[in-house]
């Protein structure tokens, strides 16, 4: 295989004038990236019908989805392009300096005049090599060992002490003597048995008598002492909340949703509460809950609605209609942990969309059912 071969530059170019030919390239290309975000903006212009000079049929709701998702996929086209733009950029311009090659060496200058002082002494001679080492000796012969000396006598041992006397043993002491028993007393003498009788006949069983009159009836006893009263039962829906928006907010409603604001006639318990933006609900006391939501606008949108739990769209509480609607309403049973978080969303194709002023344009009810 053959290697690569390049091109000969003539006249060749030095490094300021690359530098200025790589920064005109990102400059055509950040021209032709304006031209196509214009053609995509007229495009845009052209669904919405807002474009000057051109009229056709009213767009659908594919047709105006298809170019969100056109233009959506351009800008983030155009946003990678331009962070590989920058890092072109930033190459180019911070690319360090380029050395050329060493010019010829200039002619040598005239002898100066003669009687000048004397140069200074040359440099000392190398020293020479050092000579080879000579040759150690060889090794004398090792001294024969010399002889083991005797080992010396064992001492005696020395004589073992005599076993003194064991000591006498002392005198035992003498038994005390055994008290005399008691005289046993005389048993006295057992009486004959007597005779058994003869067991008599069993007499017949006397009549029932009549049952007399019932007395009267005891005085009633005084009453007890009435005991303590039991503790109170858990209230579960008092932990319910009420939130509304009667102002006539206008949302800038986009595809990927905004938050409704629900600042108005809020009744909030100890235990949900809400964020400073009116957006954001958290239910503290976990159980079982009924949500629900009402959206009211000033004209009719292709625009949908939804709870988010905890930030995620619940699909059960969703209406996205497929005609416009100006009311929207709906409710949902649901388990929530302690901590879930509760918020009203409205998306959709982007649009402005008016909440009905003076009245509930949108309002979120919270109630605990067990």
């Amino acid at each position: 295989m053959s290697m690569p071969s390049f091109p000969i530059i003539d006249p060749p170019i030095d490094r300021e004038d690359a530098v200025n030919q790589i920064l005109s390239s990102i400059a055509m290309e950040e021209l032709g990236l304006s031209h196509i975000l214009n053609a995509e903006g007229e495009k845009l212009q052209y669904i919405l019908g807002t474009l000057p000079g051109l009229s056709g049929p009213p767009a659908t709701v594919s047709d105006v989805l298809a170019a969100n998702e056109s233009v959506r996929d351009l800008l983030e086209t155009t946003v990678q392009n331009q962070l590989f733009l920058r890092a072109k950029m930033q190459g180019a311009l911070e690319a360090s300096q380029m050395q050329g090659a060493t010019g010829a060496t200039g002619p040598t200058g005239p002898t100066g005049p003669a009687g000048g002082a004397t140069g200074p002494a040359g440099p000392t001679g190398a020293t020479g090599p050092t000579g080879a080492t000579g040759a150690t000796g060889a090794t004398g012969a090792t001294g024969p060992t010399g002889p083991t000396g005797a080992v010396g006598a064992v001492g005696a041992t020395g004589i073992t002490g005599a076993t003194g006397p064991t000591g006498a043993n002392g005198a035992t002491g003498a038994t005390g003597a055994t008290g005399s028993t008691g005289a046993t007393g005389a048993t006295g003498a057992t009486g004959a048995a007597g005779a058994a009788g003869i067991a008599g006949v069993t007499g017949p069983t006397g009549a029932t008598g009549a049952t007399g009159a019932t007395g009267p009836t005891g005085p009633t006893g005084a009453t007890g002492v009435t005991g303590p009263t039991g503790p109170t039962g858990v209230n579960v829906t008092a932990t319910s909340s009420f939130a509304a928006n009667t102002s006539g907010s206008v949302l800038a409603v986009v595809l990927a949703g905004v938050l409704v604001p629900l600042p108005d006639a809020q009744v909030l318990p100890a235990d949900i509460t809400v964020n400073a933006a009116n957006t954001v609900f958290t239910v503290n006391t976990a159980g079982r809950y009924r949500l629900s939501y009402e959206v009211n606008t000033t004209a009719s949108l292709a625009s949908g609605t939804t709870l988010l739990i905890n930030g995620t769209a619940n699909t059960a509480s969703t209406i996205a209609p497929l005609v416009s609607l100006s009311h929207f309403s709906n409710e949902v049973m649901l388990n929530l942990a302690a901590g879930t978080t509760v918020s009203l969303q409205m998306f959709g194709i982007v649009s402005a969309a008016t909440l009905l002023p003076g009245s509930a344009g949108a309002s979120l009810m919270i109630t605990r059912l067990s």
